[in-house]
């Protein structure tokens, strides 16, 4: 007779099991989401067998070959720069964005220009294979290496994939995943978490890598459970900041820098990398600077970038003074501007600040905190900086400059931009490349600082 399968009772909103039916569950507390499902009956792979069952074997580190971990090539130089050097192989990346900021383009593209002998398979649960290849004519690519398969059913990807033998696997989008094993309603979370796995396990066991696009809430966060992050070895973020620029960043990366930042332009060939990125957060003046304008050299990943940071003071409103800013924290404006009322006696206390970053991106760099502040005096004093100046330091709550990561590099950059006076941190004398006050570096005069207070009399040419 044929032995009959154990059956369970899964909780559709958190996974938990019970042996029997209950009213609610005891993990999560949700009222009738219990539902029966056949239990898992999971063998370990591997290893050799005692009694009829597979025994797990361990294998010695210095037998494995490094040359399991080689990265392929995307073919887009900002894409792997982001990825931390190329595509892993066995890895898992979550990509994640708002509806239409440009994830399943810039995965098609990989997916075409992936440089790799092997296949890469593409399955969308969302659009027909009739509409991915119009977006890939229309895009120009060359799609004689990808497999397309359109469905979202576990077992028929399963299926496809042991037939195909990928090294690329795209998956657009997990939310689309759904396996009749878990016994809940397709698109939930057990459905994702159980079919993300199952996938998971795959790539792993089969040498190729794996992307999973996820849509995002409505406050910028992977829509789904936080497990699935825990799941996965990368994760990328598309933001947006116009019509046409685009940003994707790295909040976890288990193979390189999460400090790494892909700019994209939004064409009609696609997303094309930018290959000036400062062009987009600068704005080009002829005549003086307006008054609450700075230009600051900031650090992003190994990419040194000038941006425009633009601040406004007005008298706060019923007596109680706020802040106003989305791509710098807010807290930490608030720290820049009690610090220049405290050294400086500048009075901040009754006014609203307001600060903006050319082109939208969002920055968090240490070394903003001296273009931070000379720029709120700016605005609150009416003077306007030096035109083609540049600031970078990081301040300190007793109004201290410190030095920054890759000086050198900053002045370089702002040499090749057209900038000729530049406001940073004093050097150490034995420094490896020490910049002396006044010297020409790079055509750039670097003008050394060690206080707040010179720093804005180097600037405004006054001492507060």
């Amino acid at each position: 007779m044929k032995k009959q399968k154990a059956l369970i009772f899964r909780c559709s909103a958190c996974g938990h099991e019970e042996a029997k039916w209950l009213g609610r569950c005891p993990a999560c507390g949700e009222w009738n989401t219990l539902v029966e499902a056949a239990a898992s009956s999971y063998t370990p792979g591997g290893g050799a067998k005692d009694g009829g069952r597979r025994v797990p074997q361990s294998l010695p580190l210095s037998r494995v070959s490094a040359e399991d971990t080689a990265r392929l090539s995307s073919g887009i130089e900002e894409f792997d720069t982001v990825l931390g050097g190329g595509i892993m192989r066995r890895s898992v990346t979550l990509v994640g964005g708002e509806p239409g900021i440009g994830k399943s383009t810039l995965l098609l593209q990989a997916a075409a220009a992936v440089k790799t002998k092997g296949r890469v398979l593409y399955v969308s649960g969302e659009e027909s294979a009739g509409q991915v290849k119009l977006r890939a004519d229309r895009l120009g690519l060359d799609c004689g290496k990808i497999e397309i398969f359109c469905s979202g059913s576990l077992p028929d990807i399963e299926a496809v994939l042991n037939a195909v033998h990928p090294v690329l696997v795209i998956i657009d989008s997990a939310q689309t995943l759904y396996s009749p094993d878990v016994g809940s309603a397709p698109c939930t979370v057990n459905q994702m978490k159980y079919c993300s796995f199952e996938l998971v396990n795959w790539v792993k066991e089969h040498d190729a890598a794996l992307f999973l696009v996820a849509h995002v809430t409505k406050d910028g966060l992977i829509a789904g459970p936080k497990s699935l992050e825990h799941m996965v070895d990368t994760v990328l973020y598309f933001e947006q900041t116009d019509a046409e620029s685009r940003f994707l960043r790295a909040s976890k990366n288990r193979f390189g820098s999460v400090d790494e930042i892909g700019i994209f332009m939004m064409t009609e060939k696609g997303l094309a990398a930018v290959e000036d990125p400062s062009l987009l957060f600068l704005v080009r003046r002829d005549n003086q600077l307006p008054a609450g304008i700075a230009t600051a050299s900031v650090l992003e990943g190994s990419r040194c970038l000038l941006v425009e940071i633009q601040a406004l003071t007005v008298p706060a409103k019923g007596g109680i003074s706020r802040v106003f800013c989305d791509k710098i924290d807010g807290a930490r404006v608030s720290r820049v501007a009690a610090t220049l009322e405290k050294s400086l006696g500048l009075r901040l206390s009754d006014q609203d600040i307001y600060v903006n970053v050319a082109g939208g991106i969002r920055i968090s760099e240490t070394g903003l905190d001296l273009a931070l502040a000379v720029c709120i005096y700016s605005a609150r004093t009416g003077l306007a900086l030096p035109l083609r100046s540049a600031v970078s330091g990081e301040l300190t709550l007793a109004a201290e400059v410190m030095p920054v990561k890759r000086l050198e590099g900053r002045v370089k950059t702002a040499a090749g931009l057209g900038f000729d006076f530049f406001v940073g941190p004093r050097t150490e004398a034995n420094s490896k490349t020490p910049l002396p006050a006044g010297q020409k570096e790079a055509g750039v005069s670097y003008h050394p600082v060690k206080t707040l207070n010179e720093a804005v009399a180097a600037l405004f040419g006054q001492r507060p």
